[in-house]
């Protein structure tokens, strides 16, 4: 059974720092591109970063660019999400997800498994 467990979120000032852990079980971890989408409240769940299974390669969302870093441990099964200079407007549920495809994904119907999310607030 596979899962992906996220962990690190929380409350936190503008300007501030959060780092997003997500562990995953059940399966070859480094066959998978790994991603982070966010979901605020009353809008879609959206892209912001992805990793290819190397770790090599990666993807932004525009408006994260510069502030967010995504990298993996695959010795350790987890991806991670380095947040700096948080802004209000980046408040939301944050899911990590693995894709089986090959190449970077942003779309959600391109992933496999989910983690059940970790609230993020950013307060102004």
């Amino acid at each position: 059974q596979v899962q992906l467990v996220e962990s690190g979120g929380g409350l936190v000032q503008a300007g501030g720092s959060l780092r997003l852990s997500c562990a995953a079980s059940g399966l070859t971890f480094s066959n998978y591109v790994l991603c982070w989408f966010r979901q605020a409240s009353w809008k879609e769940r959206d892209f912001v970063a992805a990793l290819s299974r190397s770790g090599d390669m990666t993807n932004y969302v525009d408006s994260v660019k510069g502030r967010f870093t995504i990298s993996r441990d695959n010795a350790k099964n987890t991806v991670y999400l380095q947040m700096n200079s948080l802004k209000p407007g980046d408040t939301a549920v944050y899911y990590c997800a693995a894709s089986s495809r090959y190449f970077i994904r942003t779309q959600t119907r391109e992933y496999n498994y989910w983690g059940q999310g970790t609230q993020v607030t950013v307060s102004s």
